[in-house]
């Protein structure tokens, strides 16, 4: 455990992602918050190993994820709702949907993926929201879970949509229209 702590964080970028390789398996809460930790890396490889290291996990470790939603850091509340939505945990939404209105907008549309990802019908108010967010992302994100999900949705909603000059949204636009 100690040598796991300490490549994870003291090693180069190799040797975390050796280590992170085969802890797969990992269960105890310490490894796993060491794992998480590791999905906010300065390297990308790093964190994609960490992220395929939770998804691929066969423990139980929603707890873990969930617990690390409270972070500080913006990748790992937003990495982990993408774990949660990847393992499909489904009890996690009530979590999941507590991220919709956080402040970084990279949580909000891993938030809006995820429960998407989820197909989290009761969501949809949040879905219907969303697609007024501030941010390009987030609205495209809740765009395309309202079709996804058939969520219904108004006319005078798709017209206040249409008004965006953005492409991707045009197209999903289109969809929400046949």
């Amino acid at each position: 455990m100690e040598d796991i702590a300490k490549v994870l964080e003291n090693g180069s970028n190799k040797e975390k992602i050796q280590i992170l390789e085969r802890l797969e398996s990992a269960s105890e809460p310490e490894i796993l918050d060491k794992i998480i930790s590791k999905l906010d890396d300065d390297d990308i490889q790093v964190r994609g190993e960490a992220f395929s290291s939770l998804v691929l996990n066969k423990n139980k470790i929603s707890d873990s994820l969930i617990r690390n939603l409270k972070s500080t850091s913006k990748n790992i509340r937003g990495f982990s709702l993408l774990v949660l939505a990847n393992r499909n945990e489904v009890d996690a939404v009530p979590e999941i949907i507590k991220l919709v209105e956080d402040e970084r907008s990279m949580v909000r549309t891993c938030a809006i993926g995820a429960l998407n990802f989820l197909k989290a019908k009761d969501a949809e108010g949040i879905f219907l929201k969303s697609i007024n967010d501030k941010n390009l992302e987030v609205r495209r994100c809740a765009v395309k879970a309202i079709i996804d999900l058939k969520i219904p949705i108004k006319e005078d909603q798709i017209n206040e949509i249409v008004t965006e000059s953005d492409k991707e949204i045009e197209k999903l636009i289109l969809q929400l229209k046949d």
